[in-house]
């Protein structure tokens, strides 16, 4: 699931300007870590209070946030299924064609990831309980733009399509991808847990920059530099990315790793909100290349199994159903069709 190793900052691809971290030794049995940093092996998440960025049973904040309207969603698509005149028509698959939604947990679709995570973002602006901030987020204090922010800044929400158009220009320029996008979204609640804020109109702009600049590094093995980013906003400075950045991994006490349960967990999230805000993922018929890949796909498995029945002492001619691995059917395709 990506590149788990951590990541520093730097300012350019010289080698020199990158900022080990040194560990210094190694803690003894009741001993705190040094500068007030927690030690990995403290970090225990007290019961009924579990972290949604690393718990994968725990509830997502933008879900709990976004429930009033999914359950008016869920409403109103009820009430049109009643009428036989608004009845949506959806394509079907039949005998002669079959429809594949692209997007998958292992592959999601690009555009509608990051408008789903538009969606996160802005419900989690609209339906916050108070207004925590930290001054390096403070887009008056640290603007964005050259003209700064006007008097009014931090009163009025901003709306869904402003808030996709920052976060689309950001992907495009830099040329992110869409798990990328989901990251991004595990590690704005993580600092939102961590850190004890919340995002608001004041600061959503350079939290979400920040997620975006560490999930980019996290997860891309060639990831974006901090000054390419400077290319993107023209009218901020290295020395502003490079501590963001900084601040950014301490409040999450450089824990950047996203397990593969979580992931998951969030990407279905993301896909029940876009259905609650008819957001629909595009659906393609299943072209001869396509079906090649997943025949191809399904024969690597099929011997790759085959290879470890055969290890194990069972008869070549065994059938793969009776092939079980820990007590689940062995015999199952990778490819996840929705």
């Amino acid at each position: 699931m990506g590149n788990k190793t951590s990541c520093c900052s730097y300012t350019s691809p010289q080698a020199s300007h990158r900022v080990i971290i040194p560990i210094d030794h190694t803690l003894t049995e009741g001993e705190s870590s040094a500068s007030n940093l927690q030690h990995i092996s403290e970090r225990e998440t007290d019961d009924g209070d579990a972290d949604p960025s690393q718990d994968p049973t725990a509830k997502t904040i933008f879900i709990e946030r976004s429930k009033t309207a999914i359950e008016n969603g869920m409403i109103r698509r009820k009430s049109q299924h009643q009428i036989a005149d608004l009845r949506p028509l959806k394509k079907s698959s039949s005998c002669s064609t079959i429809y594949l939604d692209d997007s998958t947990v292992s592959q999601p679709n690009l555009k509608n990831t990051v408008k789903c995570v538009a969606f996160a973002i802005y419900y989690h602006i609209k339906n916050r309980d108070s207004d925590r901030t930290i001054d390096i987020f403070d887009e008056k204090l640290h603007p964005l733009t050259r003209d700064g922010v006007s008097d009014d800044y931090d009163r009025h929400n901003p709306e869904h399509r402003q808030i996709y158009k920052f976060v689309r220009v950001l992907f495009n320029a830099a040329q992110l991808t869409a798990e990328c996008a989901i990251i991004t979204l595990v590690y704005l609640e993580r600092l939102l847990t961590y850190a004890e804020l919340d995002i608001q109109p004041s600061n959503w702009k350079r939290i979400v920059l920040g997620a975006i600049l560490l999930a980019s590094k996290v997860w891309d093995d060639q990831a974006v530099w901090n000054v390419d980013y400077c290319q993107i906003l023209k009218e901020i400075t290295v020395e502003d990315m490079n501590e963001l950045e900084r601040q950014f991994l301490e409040l999450l006490q450089f824990n950047i790793n996203v397990p593969s349960s979580v992931y998951a967990k969030y990407y279905f999230d993301l896909r029940t909100l876009a259905e609650a805000n008819d957001l629909t993922f595009p659906s393609e018929p299943l072209s001869k290349d396509r079906a090649q890949k997943l025949e191809a796909m399904s024969r690597v498995m099929e011997d790759k199994y085959t290879a470890e029945a055969l290890k194990n002492g069972l008869k070549k001619w065994s059938s793969l159903d009776n092939i079980s691995n820990g007590g689940i059917p062995s015999r199952r395709s990778v490819a996840i069709l929705s």
